[in-house]
């Protein structure tokens, strides 16, 4: 198709959403390693998991076979608010950098939530409630999940209980009050309401948090509660499942105006986003129709994929939770109370850890300070203001961009942009001030929390 006829935003008609989310794992010759538990050391079972998640995100989380599976209709309903999203030409950015390249990037803030966190709270929130549930607990970093999760809830009629982490909760009150607004109860993580809570506070005084730390009190507060279940917004095979609508839609926008990317970039804290977003294309490499160079961006102050191990470790803090075999940089390791962004968990998903491992994608990190730059970048000729999460992205997009202009290659780049940035206004405040530093660990740093493994 020739390029006058490529319109700025693609969008889809309604009828081109997608009908049923798709399972990666189905088509991974190589599955993840299963979730353990730490008792036995044994892979989980349904029964043993059923007491943590809804029982039917407990069969979504087990199952490596089936490649798609349908979604409800009242959840389909809901995606339609703000369903199928638009895949958009960056036009304005390309001619900013005055590259050959051609980049796109599929938007995923157009809703209340403000990012692509809807897409599996409104799920995982329709399980809860199919299953006669009181309510549901949950972590939240930057507070994108946390906010999601509450509308859904309130969608539902559900009770929400959120333990954020304590640096975001002081640093965007009104992501907190978003929630609150939706009927949630929010706690800053750690707090002295829960035994795991104040075992962590005890052993690290004055510590600003972690999903991890966050993870452990939700968990104990559903498990101990007859009626709740804990809910994750990333991380877990069921998210990545959830969240697959992202790719599937991109995909079929390219596909509707011939265009075939040369590669595709994710940020990544614990995957959902990133999961999602490569999953049509991953399973064309997997089953070998196709070749795409993938690109996972981290942080550089938490490098789970660049700098952990790939070893079975616990999900949280408290060591309550199954093992998991990711990427990861220990559960005792917290990221800098200076990093601005909710890419904070100690480690990636397993889905993902093992296409990274079996070298099926790529991974970078990045510094805050030139993420930042990126996003104000983008902002001023794209009018968007991004997330930081999203300018991870934004930022390897238009490295990426400018290596094109240096050889003169006309590359295809799609890139997520999961969310707006105008409840981050304090990062984006730092970075103005020039007052945002770069604050990386330290080889010792990740060695002492990688020592704490778990014995497997």
């Amino acid at each position: 198709m020739s390029e006058n006829k490529i319109p700025y935003k693609i969008y889809l008609e309604e009828a081109e959403m997608p009908k049923s989310w798709y399972n990666l794992r189905a088509d991974m010759k190589n599955k993840p390693a299963p979730l353990l538990n730490p008792g036995t050391g044994k892979p989980l079972t349904a029964e043993e998991l059923s007491p943590i998640f809804c029982e039917e995100l407990v069969k979504q989380e087990l199952d490596e076979t089936t490649a798609y599976i349908d979604i409800p209709g009242e959840i389909r309903d809901f995606y339609k608010m703000y369903r199928p999203s638009p895949l958009v030409r960056a036009y304005c950015l390309e001619k900013k950098l005055d590259t050959p390249a051609k980049i796109y990037y599929k938007f995923e803030g157009n809703n209340t939530s403000g990012s692509h966190k809807l897409n599996s709270a409104i799920a995982q929130a329709y399980y809860a409630k199919k299953q006669g549930l009181k309510g549901v607990t949950t972590e939240t970093g930057a507070g994108q999940w946390g906010t999601a999760l509450s509308m859904a809830c309130s969608y539902f009629d559900l009770d929400c209980k959120v333990y954020m982490v304590k640096v975001s909760y002081e640093q965007k009150p009104f992501r907190r009050e978003v929630m609150r607004t939706y009927g949630a109860s929010v706690v800053p993580s750690p707090s002295e309401s829960t035994e795991i809570g104040r075992k962590i506070l005890a052993e690290h005084p004055g510590t600003t948090g972690s999903l991890g730390c966050a993870i452990s009190e939700a968990v104990e507060v559903a498990t101990k509660n007859p009626g709740y279940r804990y809910v994750l917004g990333s991380v877990l095979n069921q998210v990545l499942l959830h969240q697959s609508v992202i790719g599937l839609e991109t995909k079929t926008a390219l596909d509707k105006y011939g265009i075939r990317p040369d590669m595709i970039i994710g940020c990544a804290g614990g995957g959902s986003n990133l999961g999602g977003l490569i999953a049509p294309f991953m399973g064309e490499k997997l089953r070998g129709e196709a070749d795409y160079r993938i690109i996972a961006v981290e942080p550089a102050s938490c490098p789970s994929f660049t700098r952990g191990r790939f070893a079975y470790d616990f999900c949280d803090t408290g060591m309550i939770c199954p093992l998991a075999k990711m990427y990861t940089l220990g559960s005792s390791f917290i990221p800098s109370a200076n990093h601005a962004g909710g890419l904070r968990f100690h480690g990636m998903s397993s889905t993902l850890s093992q296409l990274y491992h079996d070298g099926l994608m790529e991974a970078v990190s990045v510094e805050q300070t030139e993420v930042f730059e990126a996003a104000e970048q983008f902002a001023r000729v794209e009018g968007i203001l991004p997330a930081p999460e999203s300018s991870h992205a934004i930022r390897v997009a238009i490295n990426e961009a400018l290596k094109c202009k240096e050889t003169g290659e006309e590359k295809t780049i799609v890139f997520g942009l999961t969310g707006t940035g105008y409840f981050d206004l304090v990062a984006y405040e730092k970075f103005n001030n020039g007052e945002m530093s770069d604050e990386i660990p330290t080889d010792e740093q990740i060695a002492e929390s990688l020592a704490r493994l778990p014995q497997i």
